[in-house]
């Protein structure tokens, strides 16, 4: 038998197991159209963007243009695309930055979909076309100060006062809050805990932004508070009570991060790939080096990897047949691997692995709130120890 020498002249280092020719081709058109828009309107700029502590207005007005609000999501003005095809553009996003990624799935994950799936068909006609075209921005009140992963112990409540509700508490941690034209809020009522829509400018109802962070910067983080804010009947949504609502909403963000981790990984290999081949150290390329060469190679596994996992379960969820815990799979390791790649990566850039005019600092500040936000580490950790022991173990044993 006759062996045929393998070359590597066919490899392309960006997408070395030809993870392309597993999509179909609305798939790629979908990655592609993404992919131009974040190289010229995100990456150029979004290091100034970060430093300032901002995120343009234009931006999520032109990623409305795209259809990138609910894209996942049928009628109303949205573009009814599949699972996989949302993951691929929240890959491009956060290879941009997860603040991109982070108002995609707010806007569409968090906001829209519990309007979709539980308002009444007056909800969704005033809502869902303004917000999948971009001209109206929402939020997702969950997390409280003193309510992060146990969001069944929240405070914040309604009470029936007449035909009206009346809203009091607070939320911390909210992306898009102050920038917000409505608010999706949860909250506890004498009939479990119930989703609200509530308009921004509704008296009793005020934001504040949280200053002095340190990750996602290009993005708005706000605490909403509630003071005996009066709503209308219609104001609740009418088909989920209990955490249930919530729960289900989480699910759609941590999709949509499985996968736009991954980005924000490859944007680092892919960083530091380049900056190996062109620095010099004792008159050759770092990439001469085996160490550099070891590093690179985890992280080219890592992110072909991760990616081959997150398309998985994105046909799993196309296909009907994921899980919450297959998403929790997805979301844990993919964040966890993104972090480590950029840690990998800040290492062999050395000191410029520091600075903004590489994009590996940012991914790596970025990737902790990841890290922590729409479910810890140890929160799927749990989640997935439940799924496989039969045993839930949040609650230390009395």
């Amino acid at each position: 038998m006759s062996h045929q020498p393998v070359g590597t002249g066919s490899i392309d280092p960006h997408d070395f197991l030809d993870i392309g020719a597993l999509l179909d081709d609305e798939e790629r058109l979908v990655r592609d159209t993404v992919r131009r828009f974040v190289a010229d309107r995100i990456t150029p700029d979004v290091g100034e963007w970060f430093e300032a502590g901002t995120f343009p207005d234009e931006i999520a007005k032109e990623m409305g243009a795209l259809g990138l609000f609910g894209m996942h999501l049928d009628g109303y003005g949205c573009a009814g695309m599949s699972n996989v095809e949302y993951g691929l553009a929240c890959t491009e996003l956060e290879a941009g930055d997860s603040g991109a990624r982070s108002f995609v799935s707010v806007q569409g994950s968090l906001a829209m979909f519990p309007i979709w799936a539980y308002g009444s068909e007056e909800q969704k006609q005033q809502w869902l076309p303004p917000m999948a075209a971009g001209e109206s921005v929402g939020c997702f009140g969950l997390t409280e100060p003193d309510s992060g992963s146990d969001p069944s112990s929240m405070r914040t409540h309604a009470r029936r006062d007449g035909s009206d509700w009346v809203l009091n508490g607070a939320k911390a941690w909210i992306t898009n809050g102050s920038i917000a034209d409505v608010a999706v809020v949860w909250a506890r009522t004498d009939d479990g805990v119930r989703g609200f829509v509530v308009p921004a400018g509704t008296p009793g109802f005020t934001t504040q932004d949280h200053r002095h962070k340190l990750s996602l910067r290009a993005s708005v983080t706000s605490e909403l508070m509630f003071d005996d804010v009066r709503l209308p009947a219609d104001a609740v949504l009418p088909e989920v009570k209990g955490m249930k609502g919530p729960l289900s909403c989480l699910n759609e963000a941590r999709f949509g991060i499985m996968f736009g981790a991954v980005g924000a990984a490859r944007a680092c290999y892919e960083a530091a790939l380049a900056y190996a081949g062109e620095r010099e150290q004792f008159g050759v390329p770092i990439a001469s080096f085996q160490l550099t060469q070891r590093k690179l190679v985890e992280m080219l596994i890592a992110v072909n990897r991760g990616m081959l996992l997150a398309i998985h379960i994105g046909r799993m969820k196309d296909r009907g047949t994921c899980s919450a815990e297959h998403i929790s799979f997805g979301k844990k390791d993919n964040v966890r691997m993104a972090l480590e790649m950029a840690r990998l990566a800040r290492g062999i850039l050395g000191a410029n692995g520091i600075t903004l005019e590489y994009p590996v600092i940012r991914h790596m500040n970025n990737l902790e709130s990841v890290y922590t936000y729409e479910g810890t580490n140890e929160v799927h950790t749990l989640i997935l120890g439940h799924a496989i022991t039969g045993i839930n173990a949040f609650h230390a044993p009395s």
